[in-house]
């Protein structure tokens, strides 16, 4: 029987105080100020409040402070109130009092009970392999057990550059949660080696912590495949070249899956490569003409074409002219040999037969 008599009596309490504080007024002209004017406290952390109920309207009426955790202390007009541990995710604090008409006064205390987030982790969304260049992505962050998740804000990252404006959710909801965030990207071949996270903070106010609490996730490195691109025109200008010379033709590209390189010399010979570079150590006259170059990876091929335009060697000129003048020279000079001695000759033959033989 004293059970029940002592649950009537908590009931009619619970009731008188729901009653009370739904028929308050908030907007009396004299109504109850608290120091500070609204709490922002990490769950479990200790916190505490004053309230100067008013100042002439409550001193001979009832006044006091509604909370569902804490202890209060009056001092005159004054209430304290102090938590050691605040384990409430929602607490609906009021100071109030009731003047002589009966009517009630109100002022409610805003109180954030907030928790940083456990932990933040990203990762792209059905992502087996490596992407693809042009294709669309989505990078989501998680964010677990955080609140209140009103005040949650998420930003994107590619290195230091941020992917837009931070995002948020409108909720009412007061204990910790776990959200998602999501952003689309679309990779190009400047991605590729890129560096993504994410970033989650908690936006108290100025009330809150004055660092506000920051929770990253882990980096993810993007690999990003894209077809060949060359690094040149893909049409240079004619390149001229004296025979006998160093030849060398740059194809360089860049691709991801490395490329293989084909090249097709002016005669029709193909031949495969790695390397972007062909270099021919003395050319021939076979060399003149069109080189074509063939990039191919998987996702794709280009071509870079050059035009060889073989010159004439001049060494070469001067060595002909040279032997062709000391030709000349010894030929000549052969040739004036010749005569002299014809003549010598000749010159001899006439004075034998003008001598008389003896009888």
């Amino acid at each position: 029987m004293l059970l029940w008599c002592l649950f009537l009596m908590a009931a009619m309490m619970s009731s008188l105080r729901d009653v009370r504080v739904s028929s308050c007024d908030t907007n009396c002209a004299d109504k109850p100020v608290f120091t500070p004017s609204s709490l922002v406290v990490k769950f479990g952390d200790p916190t505490s409040a004053n309230c100067s109920v008013c100042e002439l309207a409550c001193v001979n009426n009832q006044y006091g402070w509604e909370s569902p955790a804490g202890v209060t202390r009056k001092d005159g007009t004054t209430i304290s109130w102090t938590v050691d541990s605040l384990t409430e995710w929602s607490v609906s604090s009021l100071c109030f009092y009731s003047d002589d008409a009966g009517h009630q006064c109100c002022t409610f205390l805003p109180v954030t009970v907030y928790q940083p987030p456990q932990k933040v982790s990203i990762r792209v969304v059905n992502l087996t392999g490596p992407m693809l260049e042009g294709r669309q992505y989505t990078l989501q962050c998680t964010v677990e057990h955080v609140a209140p998740v009103k005040d949650l804000r998420v930003t994107f990252y590619r290195g230091q550059t941020a992917l837009g404006q931070p995002q948020s959710i409108n909720s009412t909801v007061t204990k910790p949660v776990t959200q998602n965030f999501s952003v689309d990207i679309s990779p190009g071949r400047e991605e590729d080696g890129a560096q993504y996270w994410c970033e989650a903070k908690l936006e108290l106010g100025p009330e809150g912590p004055k660092l506000p609490p920051v929770e990253t996730s882990q980096n993810i490195t993007a690999t990003v495949h894209y077809q060949p691109h060359l690094e040149g025109s893909s049409h240079p200008d004619t390149i001229r070249v004296r025979e006998g010379e160093l030849l060398r033709l740059n194809c360089s590209a860049v691709a991801n899956p490395p490329p293989t390189y084909t090249w097709t010399y002016p005669s029709g010979r193909r031949e495969a490569s790695h390397a972007d570079v062909l270099t021919i150590n003395s050319t021939t006259v076979s060399d003149e003409g069109k080189f074509t170059c063939s990039v191919v990876n998987l996702l794709g091929n280009v071509t870079k074409e050059f035009d060889v335009e073989l010159q004439a060697n001049p060494t070469g000129i001067i060595i002909g002219v040279v032997v062709v003048v000391v030709f000349v020279i010894v030929a000549s000079g052969l040739v004036a040999y010749y005569c002299y001695r014809q003549k010598r000759m000749g010159g001899s033959n006439t004075l034998h037969s003008a001598v008389p033989t003896e009888d």
